[in-house]
């Protein structure tokens, strides 16, 4: 069901958003369902992801850091892209469902649009290490670009599906895949710092997200 759904990604955004640093405690190996070891797997990776970057780890160091041997990682994943991308997975889940309790919170569609624009600029900010290695990988790898566009076309679909239940009218998917585009590039350069250094400040980044998404949130 979609409350259901909604759970389970509730979920995945404690899971993926959980501090960047080594678990303690962790079970023995052979106590752990796969399922678990999985989970703890991806944990991981999302924490060393965002904290050095694709390129900053290895499969062992991953599969250490979930409290594993370093073989245990290739029962799960084929390689390191292959974990990155399901972390991947795991971060715009996480997004989307910041973005649906907050769109059924209640309020104006002011108050709306900017808690939203807050949010989606924190969510970018925490993973701004993660982030910058999906875009130089993105521009390289043909897994990543293709699940790129595979993601945004589901999350035009998430999109389409939140608008219809507000009995708003579903603007294009040219214009919807604009927003997207526009909020990541932005959001980005705010995280990064690129923003202030070119003199332009948060909170009017904000403002422009805001008053860019109206005709999805009249």
């Amino acid at each position: 069901s979609h409350g259901s759904n909604l759970g389970r990604a509730a979920r995945k955004l404690r899971a993926v958003t959980s501090p960047a640093k080594a678990r303690t405690g962790n079970k023995p190996e052979r106590h752990r369902r796969p399922i678990e070891t999985r989970r703890a797997l991806i944990e991981a990776a999302a924490r060393i992801f965002n904290s050095d970057g694709f390129h900053g780890t290895d499969s062992n160091r991953i599969a250490r850091e979930a409290g594993y041997a370093p073989g245990t990682f290739y029962v799960h994943f084929a390689d390191k892209l292959a974990i990155f991308l399901e972390v991947y997975e795991h971060w715009v889940s996480a997004e989307w469902a910041s973005i649906e309790l907050i769109l059924k919170s209640g309020g104006t569609a002011r108050s709306i649009r900017r808690r939203l624009s807050r949010a989606v600029l924190e969510h970018h900010r925490k993973w701004r290490t993660f982030r910058a290695s999906l875009r130089a990988l993105s521009a390289t790898d043909d897994r990543v670009r293709a699940a790129r566009i595979d993601s945004r076309d589901r999350q035009i679909e998430t999109m389409t599906r939140l608008i219809r239940a507000r009995n708003t009218a579903v603007p294009s998917r040219a214009r919807m895949l604009a927003q997207l585009l526009i909020a990541e590039a932005l959001f980005d350069a705010v995280a990064e710092g690129d923003a202030k250094s070119l003199g332009v400040g948060e909170d009017e980044i904000v403002r422009l997200v805001e008053e860019s998404s109206r005709e999805l949130l009249p």
